[in-house]
């Protein structure tokens, strides 16, 4: 089951939260869909699941409209808003067997057990919901999105407020849900979409600013490129500028420095040519290769 947003654009009275979108997930597919705040995300979310309309364009679940479609689409859909709403005063079973009700689910107990070991919740799950941490609470809104055992994830920060092991736990538990459905996954965590995710969805200012497989995104950037160089001795700052291709240089200090150069220049060998020449040892260099943050920050800077 895919996911098609085409050419979406969605008005707030006069302010234009997105802005003529389009992008498509195929199934599965884990992507990420990353952005500053107020990029969009949460509204183009909201559309996909149909929570709200969109102002003009169309969005497909497996083909089908949305809008047309709604009922039959959602109950193939698992979401987890950003604000993950629950009903704290109940127990974490109970909750569970609400959310069952309404999808009216054959065999509840037995899909409530398996949901309840699969997110990690066996030892809390007689408790109530204002008695979790903000981590297990977390997981609770991930075993209600998971519950229907649906074609389609839809996931809003969804590892926000857990610990470091925690985290690992939910990303072994998306890339598992992955290899069978539909994910679309929100998050600031850079890491996290470079750890699981297929394909990377940035935008900017309502716009789709990047759209790639994860192997093909990181040449989206075009900054230049730094070298990182370790000498035998102190070298003062002008000596370095004197380097071709160089542009710009800092002091790392313990002899290291950074060096700057334009995007398709590799300066490594005219910096150990330098180095000979001046007859000083390069005890170690290495290029920095591009991450996802770099992108992402030339990317939404340049928008």
């Amino acid at each position: 089951m895919s996911i098609l947003v085409n050419e979406t654009t969605k008005y707030y009275g006069e302010q234009r939260a997105l802005d003529n979108v389009s992008f498509e997930i195929k199934k599965g597919e884990i992507a990420g869909f990353i952005g500053p705040n107020g990029a969009g995300k949460t509204t183009c979310m909201k559309i996909i699941t149909g929570l709200i309309p969109q102002t003009s364009g169309k969005v497909k679940i497996n083909g089908d409209d949305i809008i047309n479609n709604s009922l039959s689409i959602r109950e193939k859909i698992g979401y987890l808003p950003e604000n993950n709403p629950l009903y704290i005063d109940l127990y974490v079973r109970e909750y569970l067997a609400f959310v069952a009700g309404i999808y009216q689910i054959q065999n509840k107990w037995q899909r409530i057990d398996e949901i309840i070991n699969i997110t990690g919740l066996t030892s809390e799950q007689k408790k109530r919901i204002r008695q979790l941490s903000k981590g297990y609470r977390q997981r609770v809104g991930i075993a209600q999105a998971l519950l229907n055992d649906p074609d389609v994830l839809i996931l809003d920060e969804p590892t926000s407020g857990l610990d470091p092991n925690q985290i690992i736990e939910i990303r072994d538990l998306i890339s598992k849900a992955g290899k069978e459905k539909t994910v679309l996954l929100s998050t600031h965590i850079m890491q996290e979409v470079e750890a699981i995710c297929d394909r990377i969805i940035i935008i900017n200012n309502g716009k789709i600013v990047a759209n790639d497989k994860k192997k093909d995104i990181y040449a989206k950037a075009s900054g230049d490129i730094t070298i990182v160089v370790e000498f035998d001795r102190e070298i003062q700052e002008a000596e370095l500028l004197n380097i071709n291709n160089v542009t710009q240089v800092k002091d790392m200090k313990n002899k290291t420095w950074l060096l700057q150069c334009p995007a398709g220049k590799d300066i490594r060998n005219e910096i150990f040519s330098y180095a000979v020449m001046k007859g000083y040892t390069v005890l170690s260099m290495q290029k920095k290769e591009k991450n996802l943050e770099t992108v992402f920050q030339e990317l939404t800077k340049k928008a």
